[in-house]
């Protein structure tokens, strides 16, 4: 297998979409279906807390978990013409309320202007990372989930607005360009709930031959609606520490979120580099994260060798600011240290057309005896690195 990642995620897609070619000869609009998904379980080595990804409610520990990896997507395109065609996309994968019911995660309706300028109005994935328009297709990525360190800086997977798609080739370099707007939601476990308001950004990548350059940055103004936190807000106020609640609260608070990466795809050699970083005007941390792969193709096997870092840039702590240990015990866990490093290695084995079995083990060290990026922490947490083992299968179709 030596295509490029974006490639292989297309190409069950093309594959059918090249089914509608005489239908859309003949003028009429055509219909393309296709799908993905990942059947995964993962275990750990403890049980004072849970391995999971951002927005779920809880996780692996010794006991093995289905529920972290696994999902189901499939897609839908209607083409009406040259011009314009409508995308829709349902996904099902454990949910902030350890459900699996079937989310929109793209519902656009696009227009190709021309070669360069593409249009689009709807539902869209947030393009905040390197592998943001594919990163729950498993098959199309040789890891088995992206590093936590990295993606679960922005739990929000999508936006509602437009953006405007730009192509060029300049010489032996091909650029694409996003500009994007609108607004977007998340629910969190808790019965929390995300909102970012006026977002805009935008997002670059250049190939040149088997390298890929990228760059992205994003601006929003954020609402958080938790009641745990306006318990603790609320509290603060009424001790006299207005001004500590006021720098916490998170409504109509600007962040942003930029990114800067790299990959490379040459003869059998592989690997990435990604960095990012987030600042928030609220008690939510500022961070930066990181992570690099490598891997090497050896027939239909993959090895690679991964390693990440989140680093938590803002205070961890407000200290003992009111007589209230309730109060501030509540405070002290909202700034609390979400850092970690983890180091991975695994095996990727394509072993049928479009499916891919992959085994990973991580070995996961939160910063500061703090709970890291793990779910529903106990006491006695985090002294002790974390054993994390994976195996899933990834198909598309």
């Amino acid at each position: 297998m030596r295509c490029k990642p974006h490639a292989i995620a297309l190409a069950a897609a093309a594959a059918v979409l090249s089914t509608g070619a005489i239908a859309q000869d003949a003028g009429l609009p055509t219909f393309a279906f296709s799908g993905f998904g990942t059947v995964g379980i993962v275990q750990t080595d403890t049980d004072l807390a849970e391995y999971g990804i951002a927005g779920q409610p809880k996780g692996a520990t010794k006991t093995a978990d289905a529920g972290v990896d696994s999902k189901l997507g499939v897609q839908g395109t209607v083409t009406f013409n040259p011009m314009f065609s409508a995308t829709a996309q349902l996904l099902s994968k454990r949910n902030w309320e350890s459900k699996w019911t079937p989310e929109l995660e793209w519902g656009f309706v696009k227009a190709k202007i021309n070669d360069t300028f593409t249009a689009r109005v709807g539902r869209m994935g947030t393009p905040y990372f390197m592998v943001s328009d594919f990163r729950n297709v498993g098959y199309a990525n040789t890891w088995i989930r992206p590093p936590l360190e990295v993606y679960n800086q922005v739990p929000v997977p999508t936006f509602d607005g437009a953006d405007l798609l730009i192509s060029h080739t300049f010489g032996d370099v091909n650029v694409n360009a996003q500009l994007y707007g609108g607004r977007s939601k998340a629910e969190l476990p808790g019965g929390a709930v995300v909102k970012a308001k006026d977002l805009f950004g935008f997002a670059v990548t250049a190939e040149v031959g088997p390298v890929t350059l990228r760059a992205g940055h994003a601006q929003t103004k954020l609402d958080v609606d938790s009641q745990r936190l306006d318990t603790v807000l609320g509290g603060l106020r009424a001790l006299g520490a207005a001004g500590l609640a006021d720098e916490m609260s998170v409504d109509g608070k600007g962040a942003s979120f930029s990114g800067i990466g790299a990959s490379l795809d040459w003869n059998n050699v592989i690997g990435s580099v990604e960095y990012t970083w987030r600042r928030t005007e609220a008690y939510l941390a500022d961070t930066a994260g990181w992570s690099a792969l490598g891997g090497y193709r050896i027939g239909t096997f993959t090895p690679y060798v991964q390693y990440a870092s989140l680093r938590q840039k803002s205070k961890t702590s407000v200290g003992s600011p009111t007589p209230s240990a309730v109060l501030n015990a509540g405070a002290n866990a909202l700034y609390a240290d979400v850092g970690q490093d983890s180091t991975a290695l695994g095996l990727r084995w394509d072993a049928y057309k479009n499916v891919a079995i992959k085994a990973q083990y991580d070995r996961v060290k939160t910063h500061d005896n703090g709970n890291g990026q793990f779910i529903n922490p106990k006491p006695g947490f985090g002294s002790d690195a974390v054993n994390v083992f994976a195996v899933a299968v990834d198909f598309v179709w």
